[in-house]
């Protein structure tokens, strides 16, 4: 554990753990259906995320092999310079050290984010939610078999079997250095996390997603995009949750009935502000404050603004950060609206849906961050990396 391993060493490690992966398909499935069997909650995106199927065990694997076909992260060269007293100067990239990853439900980022972060040249440890104990240790026990037949420590890569108030002793007086942390999950999760860390924490996971409908918007491309962001996966935090649509939009009122009975037929509940209550099957809601909430749940809120100042000025206030869509067919008005929304991602006439490391080129992801330092938006494995000077010299003193 004293020094980096082998860019060889790494893929070594992923191969090993793609192939066990692949041999010990059934043994996970097994301990994942003793999680799902204990599982009493009625949290649909949390039942969603627990579950392993076939498919994601594909993913899994499909997830090591394209990290094991990417470049090596550590030791790129950022920036070099000659300085006129002889130096050679040069800053590449490093490992963070030990990264922690606490996370909800998904079996599956034991694989995945670990896998990232292990080909980063990091120790890793995770902290799992309780509900997918059985499935998470089942997992962990393959990648220390990965790491013994490669003849390297497990403790590369460690799982934190702790409670809530263990899991809060640690992060505030750690038994071991740790230099990162990336909770995935819920806003619980990430408070509870940035309020008892004691070192730089990664804010991923929160959605919260808006789609504006311009004036200027094709109204069936619009429609889609809402009926796909909003329905084809409620537990992803790419998923829409609010709707603006410009009061100066042409046959506002047909399309406000379409999309209705679009989002009933998945049985999305429509809440609205005070115009569009007064259409069948929209509930009023209480309070503003619900413009705030991320739902992972089949419900949308959808509110008239004036103009596409005032929809920007609202999802700046009110979304977590995470992805923004206009819906218009004037590439200016898109441009002025992407320009100006403080989201990870923009997007003109297509589903929030695609914010994720795989659709766009990086392989897996380790999260989707909403911070601005170290990274913002998907981030894959060469953002998992910071960075370090090297000078070499020959007895230059200042």
């Amino acid at each position: 554990m004293n020094t980096i391993l082998t860019s060889e060493q790494r893929n070594d490690v992923l191969q090993t753990m793609a192939d066990l992966i692949v041999s010990e398909r059934e043994s996970i499935l097994f301990a994942n259906k003793i999680d799902m069997d204990k599982y009493n909650g009625d949290d649909l995106a949390m039942y969603e995320r627990l579950k392993v199927d076939q498919s994601k065990i594909d993913g899994m694997v499909l997830s090591l092999r394209q990290l094991i076909e990417d470049t090596d992260p550590i030791g790129k060269e950022l920036y070099h310079f000659n300085h006129e007293n002889g130096m050679k100067i040069v800053n590449k990239t490093a490992p963070f050290g030990t990264v922690l990853i606490i996370y909800e439900s998904r079996p599956d980022v034991t694989v995945e984010a670990a896998g990232i972060a292990f080909k980063s040249g990091n120790k890793i440890l995770l902290k799992g939610g309780k509900e997918s104990l059985n499935s998470n240790l089942k997992i962990v026990e393959l990648w220390h078999k990965a790491l013994n037949a490669n003849n390297i420590s497990t403790k590369w890569v460690e799982y934190l079997n702790y409670n809530r108030t263990e899991t809060q002793e640690f992060l505030e007086k750690p038994t071991q250095k740790v230099d990162l942390i990336v909770p995935r999950g819920g806003e619980k999760l990430i408070a509870f996390v940035k309020q008892n860390a004691q070192c730089p924490v990664i804010v991923s996971g929160r959605g919260n997603n808006f789609v504006y409908i311009d004036q200027y918007a094709d109204l069936d491309l619009g429609l889609n995009i809402i009926n796909n962001g909003k329905t084809d996966k409620i537990s992803a935090c790419n998923a829409v949750d609010k709707i603006f649509i410009n009061g100066h939009l042409e046959n506002k009122d047909i399309f406000i009935k379409k999309l209705i009975d679009k989002l009933l037929e998945s049985n999305v509940k429509i809440l609205g502000d005070q115009i569009l209550t007064s259409f069948v099957n929209v509930n009023a809601y209480e309070s503003d404050d619900i413009w705030y909430q991320e739902f992972l749940d089949y419900k949308i809120v959808v509110g008239i603004v004036d103009s596409t100042d005032e929809a920007i000025a609202k999802i700046n206030k009110y979304s977590g950060g995470h992805s923004a869509v206009i819906i218009t067919k004037d590439d200016s008005v898109a441009d002025y609206f992407m320009d100006n929304v403080d989201s990870a991602a923009v997007y003109q006439n297509a589903s929030t849906r695609f914010t994720d490391g795989g659709q766009f080129g990086l392989g897996g992801e380790l999260a989707i961050s909403t911070d601005k330092l170290h990274h913002r938006g998907p981030m894959g494995l060469h953002h998992l990396v910071t960075n370090k000077w090297y000078i070499k010299g020959n007895g230059q003193i200042r």
